[in-house]
């Protein structure tokens, strides 16, 4: 029979490893939320929605479609398609048929749309760094801090 400080011993500091990791992350989202609705009147989620379609080319598998775009940006299917609602409704946002898979509907970020993201890609920027800075500060966070900024 397992003793108590043998089952103890790694699930706990793995335990303690996933909160860390987890605080870490829900700082720097709340951070960078902050500043990204006060200047912009973007979320995370927009803002993310926005940078992953910019990315968008021509070439073979360069476009998106909805359940790959919930995929990059950590959504289930239905809050994306919220989230692309909203954000064709604000014109950042176009759909569009696929031109070789008529069943296959794109989403484009409009001209209105590659211009707020311009604009929030240094708030963005600005704001991780502050908030990993901020983090780095706290013994239990510093660590990861680390492992974040040398990817």
């Amino acid at each position: 029979m397992e003793r108590a400080d043998e089952r103890s011993s790694g699930a706990p500091r793995l335990a303690q490893g996933w909160c860390a990791l987890s605080a870490l992350h829900d700082r720097i989202e709340a951070h960078i939320e902050r500043a990204l609705q006060d200047a912009h009147g973007l979320s995370v989620r927009e803002y993310s929605v926005l940078d992953v379609l910019s990315g968008q080319h021509d070439g073979e598998g360069g476009h998106f479609r909805m359940t790959a775009l919930a995929d990059a940006v950590v959504l289930s299917q239905s809050a994306t398609t919220r989230l692309v609602n909203r954000l064709e409704d604000r014109d950042l946002l176009t759909r569009y048929l696929c031109p070789t898979d008529r069943r296959g509907i794109y989403t484009d970020v409009t001209p209105a749309g590659l211009e707020l993201l311009e604009q929030a890609r240094p708030t963005n920027e600005e704001a991780l760094a502050e908030a990993l800075a901020a983090a780095e500060r706290r013994p239990e966070l510093a660590p990861l801090v680390a492992a974040v900024r040398a990817l």
